[in-house]
Parts: C-alpha cells; sequence; structure tokens
C-alpha cells in the first residue's frame, strides 16, 4: 500500500470518528477519538471472534505506518508550531522561569524517581528489568504531552497563568524529555562502552541550546520577511516553510526539533510580530490555517494511537504493572514539581492547589507511545510499550474527562 493511501484512510476514518464525535459524543477532540477508536477497535476484535478478516486487514494496515517516525520527524513540528503560536507570550514571559525549571529539573526528577520506583515494583511482580531500561521508561513517560494538554485545557476554564504554566511546561518538557530519552538510551544501547559526563553534556546541550537557538533565527527570520511584505497567502506559505525547513535543518545539525520549533512559533505569535508584520487579514489567515493543521493532525493523531493498540503483546502482568504504574508516575509528578513550585510561589501569584492542579492535568500522549514504539526488544519494549498505553489511555480519557470540574472546584472559577 502506498504512502498516499495510507493518508487517506487514516484521513477518512479521522473524519468519521470526528463527525461521531461532534454530532453525538461532544467530548474534547483528544478524548472523543481516543474512546470511538478504541470502541471501534474492540468491535473489530469481537467480529474476529466468528471472522478474523477484518482483524487481519487493519492489523496489517498498522504495521505499515511507522508511527514514531510519523509523530515525531513529521507531525510533532506542526503540532508544537501550532500550539506555541496560539500561547499567551506575555504571560509566557512572567512566568518564564517557574516553566523552564518544570521542564528541566522536573522532568529530571521525575524520570529517576520513576526509573527507580517501577525498578522495585517489577522485581517485586517477578519481572527482572535492569535499572537503565526503568530509566528509560521514567524519560518517555515523564514529559507532558502538549498535543494532548492543548486541546483539553481548552476548554477546562484554568485561569489564564495556571493555563499558561500548563501549557508552557507541556511545550518545552516535551523537547527536553525527547532529550533525556536519547541521551539514556545512548547509554543503555551500548552498556560495556564508558560514556563520560562531557560527552552527555555536550549531546544535551547540543540538542537543548542548539534547538533553541535554532527556533530564535528561524522565528527572526519569518518575523522579518513577513514584515516586508503585505500578501496573506505567501505569509501563510511563510509560516509553513518555517516548519517544514526548520524541521530538516534541525535534524541534518542533530538539534531538537521540538524546543525549534516552540522557540518560532513563540517568536511568530507574540503581540510585537503580529501588530508590526500581520495586517488583520493575514493574521486572521495565519491562525486559521495553523488551526485546521492543529486539528487535522490531531484527529489522525489520536486514531492512530487507538488502532495502534491491536499490535500490544498484551499479558496480565504487564496489564497490572501499567495499573500500578498510574499512581507512581502521578506521585513523582507531583513531587518533580513541589520544589520549583516552592521556590516561586513567593515571587509570583500562584493559584491555590496548582501542584495539584498541574499533576492531575499533565496529560500523557503519543510522544511516550512514540518513544516506547522505538525500544528494542533488549530493553523490554513490550512491556513498556503495555504499561505506556494503560497509562496514555487512563491519562487522556480518566484525567482528561475530570481535569476541568477539578481545575473549577480548587480555583473557585463560576
Amino acid at each position: 500500500m502506498d504512502y498516499y493511501s495510507i493518508a487517506t484512510i487514516l484521513i477518512v476514518l479521522s473524519a468519521i470518528f470526528g463527525y461521531i464525535n461532534v454530532k453525538f459524543l461532544k467530548l474534547p477532540i483528544t478524548i472523543g477519538l481516543m474512546v470511538i477508536t478504541i470502541v471501534f477497535t474492540v468491535v473489530l476484535v469481537g467480529i474476529a471472534q466468528f471472522d478474523d478478516t477484518l482483524l487481519v486487514k487493519e492489523r496489517e494496515f498498522i504495521a505499515l505506518i511507522d508511527f514514531e517516525t510519523v509523530l515525531l520527524d513529521i507531525m510533532l513540528s506542526f503540532l508544537l508550531f501550532a500550539g506555541a503560536l496560539h500561547t499567551n507570550f506575555n504571560q509566557l514571559k512572567v512566568q518564564r522561569w517557574p516553566i523552564m525549571a518544570f521542564a528541566t529539573l522536573g522532568v529530571l526528577v521525575s524520570t529517576f524517581l520513576v526509573g527507580i520506583t517501577m525498578f522495585y515494583v517489577l522485581k517485586v511482580m517477578s519481572l527482572e528489568v535492569n535499572f537503565i531500561y526503568c530509566l528509560l521508561f521514567g524519560a518517555l513517560i515523564s514529559p507532558t504531552d502538549p498535543i494532548a494538554v492543548l486541546g483539553i485545557l481548552k476548554k477546562a476554564g484554568a485561569p489564564k497563568k495556571l493555563e499558561t504554566k500548563i501549557v508552557g511546561e507541556s511545550l518545552f518538557n516535551d523537547g527536553v524529555g525527547v532529550v533525556v530519552f536519547l541521551t539514556i538510551f545512548a547509554i543503555a544501547a551500548k552498556p560495556d562502552t564508558a560514556i563520560e559526563f562531557s560527552d552527555i553534556a555536550t549531546l544535551f546541550g547540543q540538542e537543548v541550546i542548539g534547538g533553541i537557538a535554532l527556533g530564535l533565527l528561524l522565528g527572526w527570520v519569518t518575523y522579518r520577511l513577513m514584515k516586508s511584505i503585505d500578501n496573506y497567502e505567501i505569509e501563510v506559505i511563510l509560516t509553513l516553510a518555517t516548519v517544514m525547513g526548520g524541521t530538516m535543518l534541525a535534524h541534518q545539525f542533530h538539534l531538537s526539533a521540538p524546543l525549534a520549533m516552540v522557540t518560532a512559533g513563540l517568536i511568530v505569535g507574540n503581540d510585537t510580530v503580529r501588530n508590526t508584520a500581520m495586517s488583520e487579514t493575514t493574521e486572521v489567515y495565519v491562525d486559521k490555517f495553523w488551526e485546521l493543521v492543529d486539528v487535522l493532525l490531531n484527529t489522525i493523531l489520536f486514531v492512530m494511537i487507538g488502532m495502534e493498540m491491536l499490535v500490544l503483546t498484551v499479558e496480565g502482568k504487564f496489564i497490572y504493572a501499567g495499573l500500578l504504574a498510574i499512581p507512581i508516575i502521578l506521585m513523582c509528578r507531583y513531587i518533580s514539581l513541589f520544589i520549583p513550585i516552592k521556590f516561586f510561589e513567593k515571587r509570583l501569584d500562584f493559584v491555590p492547589k496548582t501542584n495539584l492542579i498541574m499533576t492531575w492535568g499533565g496529560l500523557r500522549g503519543g510522544i511516550s507511545i512514540a518513544l516506547a514504539l522505538s525500544l528494542t526488544a533488549e530493553m523490554h519494549r513490550e512491556l513498556f510499550l503495555v504499561i505506556t498505553y494503560v497509562v496514555v489511555v487512563v491519562s487522556i480519557v480518566g484525567q482528561g474527562l475530570t481535569v476541568g470540574p477539578i481545575i473549577k472546584r480548587l480555583t473557585r472559577v463560576k
């Protein structure tokens, strides 16, 4: 099957499931599509008890999709740029230090806490897994997913300064989390090779600092080009070229494409650029174009996540480990946020129960699954993939459906 046919099937399914959600379920798009696709998959499994033709065809179709490459190398850059483009830059600037602390220190602390705890939990369950592989799981599950967070928070009614913290953290900790994962992956893949701390620091610095620097350059160049003309068609194309060309450059020079796209999106979307480089017509078209891209890719992504469940190696112990991982990950996230929040709450006006809300509102999504899919068999890929799926489904459906009421109750938003 060629790429066009695969894309066509995904878009048709996304359109049908999206229609069902809007018409009947009326849930946030990420939750609705996840639920519908899971139900669709369960129905297929049920039908397969009598005739497995459809189930075999779907498994063959799923096998043709390289989920990891599609999400991490292609879709993620578009989704992060779109999310950053519509983020309140002024609020983000005010909250920049706690956000950076959450996205760096928070991810690192959570990675080690989850890795250490899961190492002992799996040992108690008679699942012998090397500590370094548990750390890998900690790295892939610790970053919150901006794609899931952005879609749900729009309807949650969170105070703006709290929403900025959650959204800003999820935009940046995604890029940092991928770099942490790749660093631990490099160590785990060559256990007998001595890796110096300086090598790790160089890799981390190149990916993170280099990615942000590339994003600053891309954003500035895009701004200058847009300011020099007044043609909304070309200006929209310029933003598209920024994402596609910038992603290619990031991959070429081994920089963090996610961080580059977040930085470029924040620059292009901030009020100064909008007021000086975009006419009212251009601003409307740029916003509408990227809103459409965001919705389209979100629908495809969560349909893919639901369909990928068919290729899981389902074992009772794996599912049980996934269920145990849920409170562990939540507890580790709460602890990892505690120090930065305590440090900054006296300097900045924090919403009451910020830690609790950010813990429950930190959803996991497609990025964690994509990273889990990149594990090798020696790294216990099937075990951690099942655990990750359990965590992601409960996170998006369970936490996603309740985060709005929890925010309203804890912040007394009427």
